[in-house]
């Protein structure tokens, strides 16, 4: 009867961490930022990774996400069990020079991204293509 009683907590606790993934990667209820996978002993990015499948993320290379100037899209950067919220846009330099990235909504002491990937790595990111929003090409920080 106690381990019926073990394995019932167990089940409720997976719940759980399953609906909290899915807010995560939905942004319902929760603020996406810097997320630790690793809870309880346990790695979840798998199951979170999964859980972005479910709901329109797909794994790319930030090159091959389709956005252009004045538009971003979500997407997730998962390194050592933290998921790390963002977007990929472009950031603009000057009227000749601009440059597409993922960019954290961490940002670090001088308020820029604090981790940035650039189309020339292959890191795989989680993109929400279904996502995309305008955003102000000149204001990108005033998400």
């Amino acid at each position: 009867m106690i381990f019926l009683m073990m394995t019932r907590f167990s089940d409720d606790h997976e719940n759980e961490i399953t609906e909290s993934l899915k807010d995560l990667a939905t942004g319902r209820g929760v603020k996406r930022t810097r997320h630790d996978l690793f809870v309880d002993g346990r790695d979840y990015s798998d199951q979170f990774i999964q859980t972005l499948s479910e709901v329109g993320y797909v794994p790319a290379k930030v090159a091959d996400v389709p956005v252009k100037p004045g538009e971003r899209i979500p997407a997730f950067y998962i390194k050592d069990s933290i998921a790390y919220f963002g977007w990929v846009f472009y950031e603009k330099f000057s009227t000749r020079k601009i440059r597409k990235l993922w960019g954290s909504v961490i940002r670090d002491r001088k308020g820029d991204w604090a981790i940035q990937i650039s189309p020339k790595k292959d890191s795989i990111i989680y993109a929400d293509t279904n996502g995309k929003t305008e955003m102000d090409l000149d204001r990108p920080t005033d998400w």
